[in-house]
């Protein structure tokens, strides 16, 4: 596994990201945009560590390859990066609380009412959930003020797939299929 710390692209310098843009009108331009949310657990130093993310995606299917974002400041992330493995668990549509829950700061997110067991490696694998990926640390990259999380997927159990939990305009929703 590598981690690499990017810069600006060919022709830019670091200042260039800033010239007219508010960071107000870039948040509201992103809030427009849904996207799917899961909680990506592990096991470090013998205790469960978790986070939400909005910025899951699928990277490639040969080798099965999985990303996700978190901030660098995160105070989950130490953790983390320092475990072995760790599980995206995809959340149904009735968790927002769930997502919240692993979103708060100083929260215990493993406490009640979560549930959850260990999984075949040990990383958290959280009940009720759409699905599970166990993962292997495959490449970091920091990128801006996030890194850039690649996993191997090494296992996949879809469990419940129904509909999926949504981060849009600052809030956990619902996806409502029209006929």
């Amino acid at each position: 596994m590598t981690e690499t710390l990017l810069g600006p692209g060919p022709g830019l310098d670091a200042g260039d990201h800033k010239r007219g843009l508010d960071a107000d009108d870039y948040r509201r331009a992103l809030a427009v945009h849904a996207a799917g949310v899961v909680v990506i657990t592990a096991r470090s130093g013998g205790a469960p560590v978790g986070l939400t993310a909005t910025s899951f995606s699928s990277v490639s299917l040969d080798p099965p390859l999985v990303s996700f974002y978190v901030d660098q400041s995160s105070t989950t992330w130490p953790s983390l990066r320092a475990a072995d493995h760790f599980a995206v668990n995809v959340l149904a549509s009735d968790q927002a609380e769930l997502a919240a829950r692993f979103a708060r700061k100083g929260a215990d997110r493993f406490a009640e009412p979560t549930r959850w067991r260990p999984g075949p490696l040990g990383a958290p694998l959280l009940e009720n959930v759409s699905a599970h990926l166990i993962c292997l640390p495959y490449e970091r990259v920091g990128v801006g003020d996030h890194v850039l999380v690649v996993g191997l997927v090494t296992q996949a159990e879809v469990r419940a797939p129904g509909r999926p939990l949504l981060y849009h305009q600052g809030r956990f929703g619902r996806f409502i299929a029209h006929p």
